[in-house]
């Protein structure tokens, strides 16, 4: 929309440039023919220009003035001045604000660049200076590093070492443990298969000696014992 209207603006302000030539035309001709039949070439002069007179338009019968001028006059150079401040005031008027805005826009980013361009020089002036100064001292970062190292790696050895020997500890008390109830439980084993070893031959030892008598005499002392025992619990109740 707003290209129209500058298109359109345009076209009026031109037009007065488009209708000088043509009628000026037939005066500069019917002036040429005149000079040539009478007083030949006829120099121009800026009383030829027409500075003000028919400001508005042509029109027949009238003498110039301001406003009107006869068919045939030039357009007035007033009215070209005119038009153009015009057109330059609306022309201003339309594209200040767009070009200000653009201009401002333009400021503020070639601004905001300078700033980075300004930041991303400070920050790489000090990662120079930065390196620079471990290039200075690059044979006290080396030494350093290997320091380091070989610290880190003292300490790695120290470190599995001593887990090594807690492993062996652990695993050596947990081997002695479990001998240590290995031999206990073979030496119950071997306590209980002696016992039984020794009851089977004291049995069978005593079965060999025993008598008929022997045996009779047992089972008495034991009736005996029972009675005994019956008595006594009938005394008590």
């Amino acid at each position: 929309m707003r290209l129209r209207k500058l298109l359109t603006v345009l076209a009026v302000a031109a037009l007065p440039l488009a209708a000088a030539p043509a009628s000026a035309a037939p005066q500069g001709h019917g002036d040429a023919a005149a000079q040539g039949e009478g007083h030949g070439s006829h120099d121009f002069s800026l009383k030829d220009i027409n500075w003000f007179y028919g400001m508005i338009g042509v029109k027949e019968g009238v003498q110039p003035n301001a406003f009107w001028r006869p068919p045939g006059m030039p357009a007035p150079f007033g009215a070209l001045l005119l038009n153009a401040a015009i057109l330059y005031l609306i022309l201003f008027r339309m594209l200040s604000a767009p070009i200000t805005q653009a201009l401002k826009s333009r400021k503020e980013t070639i601004m905001r660049g300078m700033d980075e361009a300004a930041k991303m020089k400070r920050e790489a002036k000090q990662q120079l200076r930065e390196y620079q100064d471990k290039l200075d001292h690059i044979d006290e970062e080396v030494e350093r590093v290997r320091r380091e190292m070989r610290e880190a790696g003292e300490a790695e050895r120290a470190r599995i070492l001593s887990e090594a020997k807690e492993r062996r500890a652990r695993m050596e008390r947990d081997a002695r443990l479990l001998i240590e109830q290995e031999l206990k439980a073979a030496h119950e084993l071997l306590m209980l298969e002696a016992g039984k070893a020794a009851i089977a031959a004291a049995t069978e030892r005593i079965q060999s000696r025993m008598t008929g008598a022997d045996q009779q005499r047992i089972a008495d002392e034991y009736l005996a014992g029972l009675r005994q025992s019956a008595a006594g619990l009938r005394g008590r109740l």
